[in-house]
């Protein structure tokens, strides 16, 4: 078990598999499930979480150190699959953040069974196909023109270069490219969405929603955010003006302070 500055990485054996997971904080448990290129590292909305919560973030399957699980072929399987941690693990109901790819898998935990949640927070999440726009195409790009993509302003947003700035290191690109070669055998047909989610979460009508966009996301139009918003009944669509893909970073203060106050 490695620990850095309070955060510990640890692996569990979970349905039938190894996961790796970083963990770190105090308080309720909050299932943080990242996007397409991994988890990104500790950022400040972490470490801000982490006074009220106990942050459990999993590496998916295929992603960083955990190893790939042959039969989840899909991001419905992949919530399946999370769906047997959080009943080995006893942690149901929990609340959870998805972002991107990771709030498509909430997305799908949630239609499935809306029971294994307290609240759900998706930011930026995929899995419904936008009605203006397109989700932006993560294989014609290279993984560092995506991610410059996902912030509005990078001068604006500090730590981003934190996160991706400099020179490219050999880990960085072995991470990322792992990452979208996971990213292309679960989501690739259709590209980052699938037809009959938006209808299945109609089942998820009772479970408390916040959904969180950047009006300048360039990577999923903020159209997806506004139809996931319309598709679970009761839920509430918070965009942030002058923001990306990625608010927890961009809006980072304004940030923490609506999940924070949503969780409570």
């Amino acid at each position: 078990m490695a620990e850095t500055q309070g955060w510990q990485e640890e692996t569990v054996q979970v349905a039938g598999t190894e996961l790796v997971v970083t963990k770190g904080g105090s308080g309720p448990s909050l299932l943080v499930l990242h996007e397409e290129l991994g988890h990104p590292g500790i950022t400040r909305w972490h470490d801000e979480m982490a006074r009220t919560h106990t942050l459990l973030i999993p590496h998916h399957p295929g992603f960083g150190k955990s190893p790939r699980v042959e039969w989840i072929n899909n991001a419905r399987d992949m919530a399946g699959f999370y769906a047997q941690v959080l009943q080995e693990q006893g942690l149901a109901p929990v609340n959870v953040i998805g972002f991107s790819l990771g709030g498509w898998i909430a997305a799908e935990m949630a239609a499935n069974n809306a029971q294994q949640f307290r609240r759900l927070v998706l930011v930026g999440a995929t899995g419904i196909r936008p009605s203006e726009g397109e989700i932006k195409d993560m294989f014609v790009v290279t993984a560092r023109a995506y991610l410059d993509a996902s912030v509005a302003d990078m001068e604006k947003t500090p730590e981003f270069a934190k996160l991706y700035g400099g020179e490219q290191t050999p880990e960085q690109y072995e991470a990322w490219e792992d990452a979208r070669a996971e990213t292309a055998r679960i989501a690739w047909q259709p590209y980052m969405f699938y037809p009959s989610l938006a209808p299945l979460l109609a089942g998820a009508k009772d479970l408390p929603t916040l959904i969180v966009w950047g009006r300048d996301d360039a990577v999923v139009p903020l159209s997806t955010g506004q139809a996931y918003n319309k598709a679970i009944a009761g839920s509430e669509l918070v965009v942030f003006d002058g923001c990306g893909h990625r608010p927890e970073i961009e809006r980072a203060d304004d940030f923490v302070d609506r999940v924070r106050r949503f969780l409570a």
